[in-house]
């Protein structure tokens, strides 16, 4: 099996193999615009031609990401799959020197074996603001946070949106 960042090619096996879990009710449903715009955050795992699983990096600020969109075929879940696909991302945000991720997720117990820990979901919020809002659940949320330190001593869980995301402002001067 190849490990690689996804491509365009690769957005309608991405959309099958989410939106499979989404009717279900145990992921959010994308469209192929969402899986278009952020493509770069994602990675696969192919068998030959066939697309077995994805994820997504999705950055928050300079120090802490979200992993999102962890599918792996049914067929291949228990194998290694989601390891692989989760220490790429790993990989991936120590190559980018972020100090966290965090996820949200009904498995905690696969996170917590690759070293993530569960944390109130209210330490998170900005997350709550984005993505949460359009979900049917989001009254009555049943998901479980977990969060990563990437360097252990300075990450945290985010305690306000101040502290996630400061965006300075350009100063526009008028001729």
């Amino acid at each position: 099996m190849i490990l690689r960042k996804a491509s365009m090619r690769d957005i309608p096996q991405m959309l099958a193999l989410i939106n499979s879990f989404a009717r279900q009710g145990i992921m959010l449903p994308r469209t192929e615009f969402e899986l278009s715009e952020g493509v770069r955050d994602f990675t696969v795992l192919l068998d030959g031609d066939r697309l077995v699983g994805c994820a997504a990096l999705h950055f928050y600020g300079p120090a802490i990401a979200e992993v999102r969109s962890l599918a792996v075929d049914p067929s291949l879940q228990g194998a290694g799959a989601g390891r692989r696909l989760i220490e790429a991302l790993d990989s991936e945000a120590r190559q980018f020197d972020l100090d966290a991720l965090f996820a949200f997720t009904y498995v905690p117990g696969f996170f917590s074996k690759l070293g993530y820990r569960q944390v109130d979901r209210g330490e998170l919020p900005l997350k709550a603001w984005k993505d949460c809002l359009r979900c049917p659940k989001f009254q009555c949320c049943d998901e479980i946070a977990v969060f990563k330190e990437l360097k252990p001593g300075q990450a945290r869980p985010v305690k306000t949106a101040e502290e996630l995301v400061t965006i300075p402002l350009p100063v526009v001067v008028a001729q």
